[in-house]
């Protein structure tokens, strides 16, 4: 899983972020590069994390995770302010100021499950779920931008970020003959937070804060 989310991560960032240089399209702002640092910092140590548990390093795997709990607050603070920047400069774009509640809502949802799973760390089978469904709630962004997702409107594409979701939901049906707790209810809340940002995006109470946000 680790792997999948550094591949499409790279996929859908190539053109926009990882291979910009190789365009004629103009620099990005620091605090864009800065959002792009740490996020991907983010899929790249959840995929170290991962390797140090198949290896044994549980001792640095507790070690990078002090680290891990500080790139996530870092993140937050980061995410907050890339997303109403881009929503102020975008404001009068049809459509721009309802989207603003897919990276808002993410603000939501990602410290929850992080925070969950940092609570539960000693319990190795919640923790790791906790912290994978951390991630999902992440990739949407990446998924948004895979070749053709954007262009037909899909985008926020929540049944392709899902698919991450589907692989977890499989593989405990396959190892455990059941849902594993975290997975069911970690996975509700995901989901249950997709559905509450697609009804809402257009209602006027997100409207108005959104028009709050980015005064």
């Amino acid at each position: 899983m680790g792997v999948a989310f550094v591949v499409v991560v790279f996929v859908g960032f190539a053109p926009t972020y990882f291979l910009r240089s190789l365009s004629d399209r103009p620099s990005l702002p620091w605090l864009v590069h800065l959002h792009g640092a740490v996020f991907s910092a983010w899929i790249l140590l959840l995929l170290v994390q991962t390797r140090l548990v198949a290896m044994k390093r549980t001792d640095l795997h507790r070690t990078l995770g002090v680290a891990g709990g500080t790139l996530a607050v870092l993140m937050l603070i980061v995410g907050y302010f890339v997303a109403i920047s881009a929503a102020r400069r975008t404001a009068q774009i049809p459509g721009q100021l309802q989207f603003l509640i897919v990276p808002v809502g993410a603000l939501i949802v990602f410290p929850v499950l992080v925070g969950a799973a940092f609570l539960l760390r000693r319990r190795v089978d919640f923790h790791k779920r906790l912290m994978l469904l951390a991630t999902i709630e992440l990739m949407n962004a990446a998924v948004d931008r895979l070749p053709g997702v954007y262009a037909a409107g899909l985008a926020p594409f929540y049944p392709g970020t899902d698919l991450f979701l589907l692989a977890l939901v499989i593989y405990d049906g396959v190892t455990l003959r059941r849902l594993h707790p975290a997975t069911l209810w970690g996975g509700f809340f995901l989901v249950a937070m997709q559905l509450l940002r697609v009804l809402l995006m257009d209602s006027s109470a997100w409207l108005a804060v959104a028009t709050w946000l980015t005064s």
